[in-house]
């Protein structure tokens, strides 16, 4: 496995920073990964490699770099609130149009030689589901992905496979948000929403407090199903 920034250009014609980590192949489906408010941080590094040991070629996009390049932030008091004070300024709509391109990157990138799929986190949840409808990638997975309730007015651009988690003692994403989204996506084939009790935001992350190792455990293994069907089939 292999590991280092590249460059991606976005539809304005600017380019930004992602983080690449091939498989030990070298090649397989392509994954984006969509970072949390804390930037593009050890822990996105760790899953990304995580990822591409599951046999992905991996692209997190640095999501901040209109505000602060590279951004790498702890979990702390400090960190947490500067990353809080970054995403309230940051513009989701633009956010979500450079995981798009970041989507088609991958689509041109040789070592890709399946479909492309997008995973999100925390904000970068909220990324995903808006790549989902704009960059259309072949399938989305979105963990507690804070606001999506407030931008179902997008559900109806989605066509391909979408996979939500969601905590289900989450204080920014009430059991009422959740349920708006359950019932948005009912009638869509292709999209499975999966509440893991007992548990708070960032449950994924073993870098938080919040961290659960059972739901992280099996939101994996089910995010895993998903993209092998989703990506790895022809």
């Amino acid at each position: 496995m292999s590991t280092q920034w590249i460059d991606v250009t976005n539809g304005d014609g600017d380019t930004f920073d992602a983080w690449l980590a091939l498989p030990p192949t070298g090649h397989g489906p392509g994954l984006v990964l969509v970072q949390e408010i804390w930037g593009v941080n050890a822990h996105i590094r760790a899953l990304a490699e995580q990822y591409a040991l599951d046999g992905y070629v991996v692209l997190a996009p640095d999501v901040f770099w209109r505000q602060e390049p590279r951004l790498d932030l702890p979990y702390d008091k400090e960190g947490s609130e500067k990353a809080f004070a970054l995403v309230k300024a940051t513009d989701a709509e633009k956010n979500g149009a450079d995981v798009a391109d970041t989507v088609e990157h991958l689509n041109n990138m040789e070592q890709v030689t399946g479909k492309v799929g997008v995973i999100g986190f925390c904000f970068g949840g909220q990324l995903a589901y808006r790549a989902a409808a704009v960059g259309r990638p072949d399938a989305t997975v979105c963990y507690y992905g804070g606001g999506i309730h407030n931008h179902l007015d997008l559900a109806g651009d989605i066509h391909k496979p979408i996979l939500f988690h969601f905590a289900g003692d989450d204080p920014m994403i009430p059991t009422e948000a959740v349920n708006r989204v359950s019932d948005t996506f009912a009638a869509h084939t292709r999209a499975l929403v999966f509440e893991y009790p007992g548990v708070d935001h960032g449950f994924n992350c073993w870098g938080r407090p919040a961290y659960d190792q059972h739901a992280a455990a099996l939101a994996h293994g089910r995010t895993l199903q998903f993209l092998a069907e989703n990506l790895s089939q022809p």
